[in-house]
């Protein structure tokens, strides 16, 4: 039986946390315009959040979050899941090499159902990637409201190859 493979050091590691965090929060421009940011990289629960702002009403009168802003954070949310499980599954490979595999991070399909309005102060999404394979990866995603109330969920198809 061979042995594992290393792990990146833990040096290397926080290096490509902060770089993938970079990436997803400020170089995915949308990201930066919707105000996604990173609550935690953890491969085991990844999460974002978001505040509530006016650009983001769907509904003028009830001020409620816009349906494609759920629906991009949703997608999003299965994007940033699989990036960080690439990066796990990969540990044994550098910043660089792992960063290579993101380039190739594609939605191919997305259902999102909407539960309830989108009222809140912030949201915060979640997602667990289901299967990661080696050209297919399939996520299922959560979205909440600062009060914990579960407002939308989605599933995912992703091309990772």
């Amino acid at each position: 039986m061979p042995a594992p493979a290393a792990r990146r050091s833990p040096t290397e590691q926080q290096r490509l946390e902060k770089a993938l965090i970079e990436i997803f929060e400020h170089r995915i421009r949308f990201n930066e315009t919707l105000g996604l940011k990173v609550i935690s990289p953890d491969p085991a629960a990844p999460t974002l959040r978001f505040e509530m702002r006016e650009s983001l009403v769907g509904h003028y009168a009830s001020g409620r979050l816009h349906g494609g802003v759920i629906s991009a954070t949703l997608d999003a949310m299965g994007g940033f899941a699989i990036m960080v499980a690439l990066a796990e599954k990969h540990a044994d490979e550098t910043l660089e090499q792992v960063g290579h595999r993101f380039g190739r991070v594609g939605t191919i399909d997305l259902r999102v159902d909407y539960l309830r309005q989108g009222l809140g102060k912030h949201f915060v999404a979640s997602a667990e990637v289901m299967r990661l394979g080696g050209r297919v990866a399939a996520t299922q995603m959560r979205l909440a409201n600062d009060e914990g109330t579960l407002i939308a969920t989605a599933a995912a198809a992703y091309m990772i190859s």
